[in-house]
């Protein structure tokens, strides 16, 4: 599995320290509120494992399910809510934890999706953002890492269901998706 890995971008150890600081960062920006952290399944999962328990404050958790990648390397710009939101979001800080900021399309899906449901505040909150592939103009209010326009897996993120185990991340070689 390992040999299947270009290049590496960040370590197991960076992605720990720099989700520490993020911890930090959100305690501090939501010491007075009521803070739901919502999960996009699959791949923002580990993500949300480990930066909850950086964050020292009492909070809940709730997991969306969207689909717009399949089997492919990129988004196909198609939304499908595969598990929708079951708790009472209303007056309540709701912070998107999401694996990775690409185009944007899905996560202004999501926003439209979870403004409905009368949050008191929506904020973004990203392990990788991917600028180059932005279509959406987006605000991200925490994003751990800027990354380039590549394909990559690990700490979570796919290709075809797996590499998810990785514990850092890294650039998938061409030839295991061509």
């Amino acid at each position: 599995m390992h040999n299947d890995i270009k290049e590496k971008l960040f370590s197991q150890a960076e992605i720990e320290r720099k989700i520490k600081e993020l911890g930090r960062q959100i305690t501090h920006d939501y010491k007075e509120g009521s803070l739901v952290l919502i999960s996009i399944l699959k791949g923002g999962v580990v993500f949300l494992a480990d930066l909850m328990r950086e964050i020292d404050l009492p909070l809940e958790i709730e997991f969306l399910g969207v689909e717009s990648y399949g089997d492919s390397t990129k988004s196909s710009g198609v939304v499908q809510i595969t598990k929708d939101c079951k708790i009472d979001l209303s007056a309540k800080d709701v912070l998107i934890v999401e694996d990775i900021m690409d185009t944007g399309l899905s996560l202004q899906y999501i926003i439209e999706i979870l403004e409905k449901k009368n949050p008191r505040s929506l904020a973004i909150c990203v392990l990788l953002d991917k600028v180059e592939a932005h279509q959406k103009d987006l605000q991200v209010e925490y994003s751990c890492f800027e990354i380039p326009n590549k394909f990559v897996v690990g700490y979570g993120l796919d290709y075809a269901e797996k590499y998810r185990n990785l514990p850092y991340i890294g650039i998938l070689r061409e030839e295991k998706y061509r």
